[in-house]
């Protein structure tokens, strides 16, 4: 059936009358996100789950609000939740290559930092007191002299025995020596060579002797030496505990309830001990100023390994995190060991361990764009790993790809509970879901933003509070009734239909900005339809250059469009050009040429590789359809081909099947096609018209065409019936409408559409189509014959 569509079926105007309020500043600013019931089910039940592999993934197109939703939902829920504990890397005594991961409650981490850096000052200051004190001395100088008076002892008992055996001692820097005295003074050497030989030998025989007992006497001295040193570590030892006990007394029991702190403390306190004479003279030099050795200089301090690594601090966080990581890179996400330069070499310690997102939102939430996580194959990989093994461990890229391994720190694990949100597009979601095989595993949650709502009068409501909601933000003027109603008619043209608004609000709040600064240029002190109008013409008019190159090319005629008189085999078909930020319509010459042959239909743009799968398959239903009408009782025995011309960028979609058809059937019957009318619509196989996409650009894209050439008062469109609902046509379209000046038709089959663009009625048309066939398929048999 043929319907001629009145004005009022082509756009849908909201009433500003309709509203009770005079401007946006005297409601109720929204609160919440509209028109994403489903998806605000899914993420309220998301956040409330917490079992294993329940993280989320918001998807939906870009400016349906998915990132500002998300900000705000988990943010709402986080306030509620506890706050986790810091987490802190120390010096592993034990194994200094793999630091300790201690957990304490949440800014308790930062004092432990502070209280550690006092107490080693205090413990430098106060070993360096009680070692300068004259009690500390004269016990050291006791010991010496004990050690002393029992060595000179042992050397005066060797020097009598050797002189018992006509010997005298003589030291030098080789150790001691024995000479033989003759007459009481050392034996020359040509005394000792006039010796026979018995009494050298009987010499040598003594001096064997006394170098035994030499040998023994220096052990005996050694032996006293290291009893003396150990009586005097063990003083020096004796002293610092007496000076660190209480400081230390005083940090035990303050963290008495943190065993591993405990623990800790005590490992210190023996370091401590152990390293006295090296924590001594770094105090030393410190006071000294000694600086001036490059070494000294550049070296790490001794005491650094007494620092505290505050690797999380939530000492200023309010209920459970939320980290909003904006460049997921593997170290960003997962942290990294860095290092530095000392003495030719890379160095790195425990100090040196720096945490990544995961860890900071440890206990919270993880929100990141899946496009940019994605970039970075091992951050997804590491994520993946992470969320499996409830653990992170930090490491370096190369860590794991290297041939040898190399030394290097290993931190401890650290346990992760985190709930992570990725925001992604449709696609992102769908070529995650089929090709990574633990993606179901790890976000069980899908969260959907739709592009589109009802236009009910609830939701229209909500709109007209989101828009005050975004001046008040914003600090905008506020807009009147009229100016509210134009933005909701503006969201229903988005969203390509009369009965939904859309939900890319990132759109919606450019025209809010845009038409707020021109009610400001203007010096209004309101906003209303006349600067959203103008808000919107202007951000059409910083965009189409595009498409007023192409209508400028149709008026001077470089592209042949008709828009008057007839033609066979020749059908203005309509498509939509989209040029990224804006979209628009422009009328296609489609022709059809048929000849005698067995070729079938030939879609030229198919053969120049310039068709899309989709038109392919709209050209292979043309064929199904010829085949079902005329070629029951006598073969199909004609070549055909169908262009658009001038085309040279590709086709894709079957939107102009109706049209190809129309074209092919004119050309075989030589009844020609009203080029004052144009057509858009997709058809199956038993003529049944179908819907398409783009409509309202489509019609505009024919008015303009036929306005720059000329309005006659019978140009029109065709299209589907189901179509009519998405029909938002500019005003100066509905008024020509309005005015007789343009029309608009509604067709359900194919049939319908024959009648009003060729005036043939569709029996008498098929006719002629099936008696040209008739006659090719005559002349063919002849041919043969």
């Amino acid at each position: 059936m043929l319907k001629k569509l009145l004005p009022c079926e082509l756009a849908e105007t909201c009433d500003e009358k309709m509203f009770s309020f005079r401007l946006t500043k005297d409601l109720e600013p929204l609160s919440s996100i509209i028109g994403q019931e489903r998806a605000v089910n899914a993420m309220d039940f998301g956040l409330k789950i917490n079992h294993s592999g329940y993280n989320i993934f918001i998807t939906g197109l870009i400016g349906t609000g998915r990132t500002s939703y998300a900000n705000l939902s988990v943010t709402r829920v986080a306030k509620t939740k506890p706050v986790p504990d810091d987490i802190i890397y120390v010096y592993n005594f034990v194994q200094p290559e793999k630091p300790m991961a201690i957990s304490l409650p949440a800014g308790k981490g930062t004092e432990l930092k502070k209280d550690m850096n006092k107490l080693i000052s205090e413990i430098k200051t106060e070993i360096m007191r009680v070692f300068n004190t004259e009690e500390f001395e004269r016990q050291i100088q006791t010991l010496v002299d004990k050690f002393q008076k029992a060595s000179m002892a042992i050397l005066g008992d060797l020097e009598d025995y050797a002189r018992e055996k006509g010997f005298s001692l003589q030291k030098s820097p080789q150790g001691i020596f024995a000479i033989p005295l003759k007459e009481g003074k050392p034996m020359k050497q040509e005394e000792y060579d006039a010796l026979s030989r018995e009494q050298k030998d009987e010499l040598e025989e003594l001096n064997h002797q006394i170098q035994i007992k030499i040998d023994e006497t220096l052990k005996k001295i050694r032996s006293m030496d290291k009893k003396a040193r150990d009586e005097i570590t063990e003083l020096e030892k004796k002293t610092a505990l007496a000076a660190m006990n209480l400081l230390f007394e005083e940090i035990t029991v303050k963290y008495r309830e943190f065993e591993e702190i405990i623990y800790y403390l005590k490992s210190v306190k023996e370091d401590i001990i152990k390293n006295l004479a090296v924590i001594r003279e770094e105090r030393r030099d410190k006071i000294q100023g000694d600086t001036t050795l490059p070494t000294k200089q550049n070296r790490t301090p001794f005491s650094h390994r007494y620092d505290i690594n505050i690797f999380v601090d939530n000492k200023s966080t309010k209920g459970a995190p939320v980290i909003f990581e904006t460049n997921p890179t593997y170290y960003n996400l997962f942290g990294k060991i860095e290092g530095k330069a000392e003495f030719g070499a890379i160095t790195t310690d425990f100090m040196m361990i720096r945490s990544g997102a995961i860890h900071r939102a440890n206990g919270g939430y993880l929100v990141i764009q899946a496009s940019d996580l994605l970039k970075d194959p091992y951050a997804w990989t590491a994520l993946k790993r992470t969320l499996k093994n409830g653990e992170s461990r930090v490491e370096n890229i190369g860590e794991q790809y290297r041939a040898v391994p190399t030394v290097n720190i290993k931190p401890k694990t650290i346990p992760i509970d985190v709930k992570v949100i990725l925001i992604g597009t449709p696609y992102i979601y769908d070529m995650l879901n089929m090709y990574d095989e633990d993606f179901r595993k790890f976000f069980k949650i899908k969260v959907d933003f739709d592009v589109e709502m009802d236009r009910t009068p609830e939701n229209l409501k909500d709109y007209t509070a989101f828009v005050c909601n975004i001046c008040k933000q914003q600090e905008l003027l506020p807009f009147d009734s009229s100016g509210v109603a134009r933005v909701i008619d503006y969201s229903s043209r988005l969203a390509e239909d009369k009965n939904k608004l859309s939900t890319r609000f990132n759109e919606i709040v450019e025209v809010i900005y845009e038409a707020g600064t021109w009610a400001e240029i203007e010096g209004s002190l309101q906003v209303t339809k006349d600067h959203v109008d103008k808000a919107i013409s202007e951000k059409i008019y910083r965009s189409n250059r595009v498409e007023e190159k192409m209508f400028s090319m149709i008026e001077c005629g470089d592209i042949l469009v008709e828009t008057e008189g007839s033609a066979v085999g020749q059908v203005n078909g309509l498509s939509v050009l989209d040029v990224g930020d804006y979209i628009f319509g422009q009328p296609s010459k489609i022709t059809a040429r048929t000849y005698l042959g067995d070729q079938g239909v030939v879609n030229i743009e198919r053969e120049a590789k310039l068709s899309g799968h989709i038109h392919n398959k709209a050209v292979m239903i043309i064929t199904g359809f010829l085949g079902q009408h005329y070629a029951k009782d006598m073969p199909l025995t004609i070549s055909a081909s169908i262009a658009f011309e001038q085309n040279y960028g590709g086709i894709e979609g079957d939107s102009a099947s109706c049209a190809e058809l129309i074209a092919l059937l004119s050309s075989i019957s030589g009844i020609p096609v009203r080029q004052d009318m144009a057509i858009t619509g997709s058809m199956n196989q038993h003529g049944d018209i179908q819907p398409v996409g783009g409509t309202t650009y489509k019609i505009e894209g024919f008015y303009k065409a036929c306005k720059i050439k000329g309005l006659i008062g019978t140009q029109g469109v065709v299209i589907p019936s189901q179509n009519i609902a998405n029909l938002m046509l500019k005003p100066e379209v509905v008024e020509a409408v309005e005015n007789g000046k343009f029309h608009i038709y509604a067709a359900d089959k194919i049939d319908d559409a024959i009648e009003i663009m060729t005036g043939e009625s569709p029996k008498e048309f098929h006719r002629k189509v099936k008696e040209a066939l008739r006659q090719m398929a005559e002349t063919v048999k002849k041919f043969n014959e």
